[in-house]
Order: C-alpha cells, then structure tokens, then sequence
C-alpha cells in the first residue's frame, strides 16, 4: 500500500492508503490525508489541492488537461492537482497553504453561480 507524506506549514504527516487512491476523495470522506490536504472542488477546477510533489512523481500519469490549465508553468515546477490521479505508489508531497492567486474557501467562488429554481 502507498505511503504518502505531506508537508504543510511546517509540519509533516504521514500515512498510508490504498492502491489506486484519490487523496481528495479519501479527505472529502475523512479519512487519510484527512485534515491535512487543503482541497475544494474535487474536479480540478478551483486549485485548492495543488501541491508540489516532492517525490513520486515519477509513477503519476501524465497531467490532464485539467490541470495543464489550472497550473500552467506551475507543472514545469512540479505542481500538481491532487484531485486528478489516483495514487498506485509511494507520494511525498507539499502544500504551503492556498495555491498563488487562491484564498482559502476560494473552491465555492470559482464555481458558477448556481440558477434560481422556478417553483
């Protein structure tokens, strides 16, 4: 099973997961890398799960689309969103606080406005 570290705010934790694991998925249903992953949205929309990568990256596939245009030259950097691959290796990760050009609770603010409902 994949260990997986991640580094944040001075402070490092560790775990492990099962293989073929979405860390955001895995956080959004509490359980490791539950509290210590910022995330948001869960579909790559809102970069609030961007870390860079540490060690690992190797095993990940290649950035999607997705990402290409949340991160842009950030990739070049080794970022990437954790909510887009599913882990089947070791991870280490870090994450100092919101993503450049993000706030924290920024997830609700890039989504669309939500259509009022006719009754």
């Amino acid at each position: 099973m994949p260990q997986v570290m991640i580094h944040k705010n001075g402070e490092s934790y560790a775990g492990e997961v099962k293989e073929n694991s979405n860390l955001v998925v895995r956080a959004g249903i509490r359980q490791f890398p539950w509290p210590h992953l910022n995330y948001g949205c869960g579909m790559g929309r809102c970069g609030s799960c961007a870390s860079r990568v540490i060690s690992g990256a190797d095993q990940l596939p290649a950035p999607n689309w997705k990402e290409e245009k949340a991160l842009g030259a950030r990739l070049a950097e080794g970022y990437r969103l954790m909510c887009q691959f599913w882990i089947t290796a070791d991870i280490e990760i870090a994450q100092d606080g919101p993503a450049p050009g993000q706030r924290r609770g920024a997830a609700a603010a890039a989504l669309p406005p939500r259509r009022p409902t006719q009754d």
